[in-house]
């Protein structure tokens, strides 16, 4: 399993897993930021494909987004070992209750580059009954993964901000929903596994019971 490197970012595929505990003698993480990102298919069709000029390319957007932008919601469940759902992040909490995790706010859109919203966690207190942590992605208006274009999921250092492993999703399902990745306590450290698991539901809600099936 690879550990993680503060000068190289380590590249997930579906279902492996990095520690995040250091092998080198330093310090683990104490902080991470989990960052998602993603665009409505429409904002990189060709000159071509968006025909009509500005206006047309704005017709084209919203007849591929279903009429609206595409606004993806990114949500963290907190879950014990016995896979009751203890707490949950999104935007209608943006803090956990005890503190330890918290939301960036809403992007309504997925507008821009890099991050859409971020999750910061501080491991280091995280409180003890938690044993697992799920990132998932909401399509809160319904349009399905086939109309976003790249979604991404990374973690970056929360002390200096660097990138440390990223996950990057290929071809959207016709879903709603998308359990992202997963971290889990190993002893005294943390391992991320990337899902990239195909779901349905609008809020994190309803995407309780799919995410216990992927605690591991």
């Amino acid at each position: 399993m690879p550990t993680v490197n503060l000068n190289k970012t380590v590249n997930l595929n579906k279902g492996s897993t990095v520690s995040l505990s250091k092998s080198d003698g330093a310090p683990d993480l104490r902080q991470v930021i989990m960052g998602l990102g993603w665009d409505p298919v429409g904002a990189f069709a060709s000159p071509q494909q968006k025909k009509g000029g500005f206006l047309g390319g704005l017709m084209s957007m919203a007849f591929e987004s279903g009429g609206s932008e595409i606004d993806l919601d990114a949500s963290c469940l907190l879950f014990d070992t016995q896979g009751n759902v203890l707490d949950a992040v999104w935007f209608m909490q943006k803090r956990s209750r005890d503190g330890s995790i918290v939301h960036s706010g809403d992007n309504l859109t997925g507008a821009g580059e890099g991050d859409d919203e971020t999750i910061r966690v501080d491991l280091q207190v995280i409180p003890i009954n938690v044993q697992h942590l799920i990132f998932t992605v909401n399509s809160f208006r319904g349009q399905q993964f086939t109309q976003v274009s790249r979604a991404f999921c990374r973690l970056i250092d929360g002390a200096s901000n660097r990138e440390l492993a990223r996950y990057d999703l290929t071809g959207g399902a016709p879903v709603t929903g998308m359990l992202m990745c997963r971290l889990t306590r190993v002893g005294s450290g943390w391992h991320m596994t990337a899902l990239g698991e195909d779901a349905n539901g609008r809020t994190v809600k309803d995407m309780q019971d799919v995410a216990r099936q992927f605690l591991g």
